[in-house]
């Protein structure tokens, strides 16, 4: 009886320990390369942390940040806007971590090869073409690329070009420019160069006609009741994990060269600008 007595208390003192993690990312590629990557994530989370860890797709950056306000998931791969917008919903939170090449990351406007225009480090003459960003919510498929279109030319996209598109992801943004839908687009540079790598055909059909600026970019972040639930010290373990992560063929599927420290303050001129712009209160 003592025994039992003893197992109940020790079970309802550590609930956490049959909990699982769940997390999600923005969905900034294709779903299938997505589940790919974070699955391998997940596996190696699971083994870092010793609780289980599991990856949730969602449809859209909304769902994501939805997701982790709802607490659907504890842990989210975020672009600086979305991540903006979560820490927001659940007091708390933090960003721990970002890619090495996210505290200064750029956005490529790129072009059908058809349009004739070429490179240049000038802001590009595209007024009256027809022009696609990514995700509505994404940092460097939307925000940043069209503040500094503001920026340079003094007018709104829908003011400035013949057409706007958002085509969801920055894989389709590339490939809609490769096809000639779109005569210019916007997209991170890293989709563009892992694309390159790889030999996709868009990369032939397009060109980088200009780059934006550096900026903040990609994080994870965590909820701040996470170690309410796994244990004291949780937050510092993820953040460990994450930053010991050097199995490069899994950092080349982000593609990043490595983890680095991040904290909520980096975010600071992209909710500044998202604010500037309307697009969060």
């Amino acid at each position: 009886m003592k025994r039992l007595a003893f197992l109940l208390m020790t079970a309802a003192a550590t609930p956490a320990a049959a909990d699982t993690l769940y997390f999600s990312a923005i969905p900034d590629d294709d779903e299938s390369r997505l589940v790919e990557r974070f699955g391998a994530v997940a596996d190696y989370l699971s083994d870092e942390l010793g609780v289980e860890v599991q990856y949730v797709p969602v449809k859209s950056y909304a769902a994501a940040v939805t997701a982790f306000r709802n607490d659907q998931i504890q842990l989210g791969w975020f672009g600086g806007l979305s991540g903006v917008q979560a820490r927001a919903l659940v007091p708390g939170s933090t960003a721990i971590a970002q890619g090495a090449e996210d505290a200064e990351f750029v956005t490529y406007f790129i072009a059908n090869d058809a349009t004739g225009l070429q490179p240049s480090e000038d802001f590009p003459d595209i007024a009256g073409r027809s022009f696609t960003f990514g995700a509505q919510g994404s940092t460097s498929g939307r925000l940043m690329p069209e503040y500094y279109i503001r920026e340079e030319t003094g007018e709104a996209p829908e003011d400035l070009f013949s057409d706007v598109g958002f085509s969801g992801d920055h894989g389709q943004t590339l490939r809609l420019v490769g096809s000639g839908a779109y005569e210019v687009g916007a997209l991170n540079y890293s989709v563009y160069g892992l694309a390159e790598s790889e030999g996709a055909p868009e990369v032939d059909q397009t060109t980088v006609i200009w780059q934006t600026p550096p900026y903040p970019d990609y994080n994870w972040t965590i909820r701040g009741d996470v170690d309410g639930r796994f244990g004291a010290g949780f937050t510092a373990k993820v953040q460990e994990a994450l930053l010991s992560l050097t199995d490069e063929d899994l950092l080349a599927t982000f593609p990043r060269s490595a983890f680095i420290e991040a904290d909520n303050g980096l975010y600071q001129p992209i909710e500044d600008t998202a604010r500037a712009l309307d697009i969060i209160d």
